[in-house]
C-alpha cells in the first residue's frame, strides 16, 4: 500500500462508492479518483515502511494506522501479501473484502487497490528478487503510471486475458 490519508470526509465518501463488483478497468478508474482526492487532503498520514531481504526474496512491510485509507501500487507481476496484524477492508473486483490477521492473499499483476484500516495494520508484500536496491526493485515491480490505464497496463491486462469492460 502506498499513500495514506485519514480524511474522513471526501476520501471516505469516494471509498464507500466503490462497493459493488467491478471489472478491473472500472475499479482502477475509481481507485485513481480516490487517490486524487486523498492527495488533496491536508490529513496525510505517515505509513512507515520496513524492507526485509533474504535469499531471492524481498518483503515490503508497511504499518497502516487505524482509520487510514491506503492506496496500493500497480505491480507488474503476481505477488503475495501477508496481513500479519489488524483488520482491513480491501476493495477488489468482487467488491469489498474484509480481512483479519493472520491472512495471506495473492494479488494478480496489474491490480490497483484501496483499503481502509479498521485497526492498526501490518501489511507485507512479497516479491521474488535477488535485488536489494529499493529504487531498482520499484523499477522491476511497480507499474504505476499515475493514469487510470496506461498503454503498458492495458497490454499487461490483455496478456493476462482479462476481459475489459467498455462504457
Amino acid at each position: 500500500m502506498g499513500l495514506g490519508s485519514t480524511s474522513k470526509l471526501k476520501a471516505m465518501d469516494v471509498f464507500e462508492e466503490i462497493s459493488s463488483p467491478l471489472c478491473p478497468v472500472e475499479l482502477r478508474a475509481k481507485v485513481y479518483k480516490l487517490e486524487a482526492v486523498m492527495k488533496q487532503s491536508q490529513n496525510q498520514v505517515e505509513c512507515p515502511v520496513t524492507h526485509h531481504f533474504s535469499k531471492g526474496v524481498y518483503a515490503r512491510e508497511v504499518f497502516i494506522p487505524a482509520g487510514t485509507i491506503a492506496v496500493g501500487h500497480v505491480h507488474k507481476t503476481k505477488n503475495m501479501n501477508i496481513l500479519s496484524q489488524g483488520t482491513i477492508t480491501v476493495l477488489t473486483e468482487d467488491g469489498p473484502k474484509t480481512l483479519t490477521a493472520p491472512a495471506t492473499i495473492v494479488s494478480e499483476a496489474g491490480v490497483k487497490r484501496a483499503a481502509f484500516a479498521h485497526t492498526d495494520v501490518v501489511w507485507t508484500t512479497i516479491h521474488a528478487t535477488e535485488e536489494t536496491d529499493i529504487e531498482k526493485i520499484k523499477e522491476e515491480f511497480i507499474l504505476d503510471t499515475g493514469e487510470p490505464l496506461g498503454e503498458e497496463e492495458m497490454s499487461l491486462l490483455m496478456k493476462q486475458g482479462e476481459v475489459l469492460c467498455l462504457g
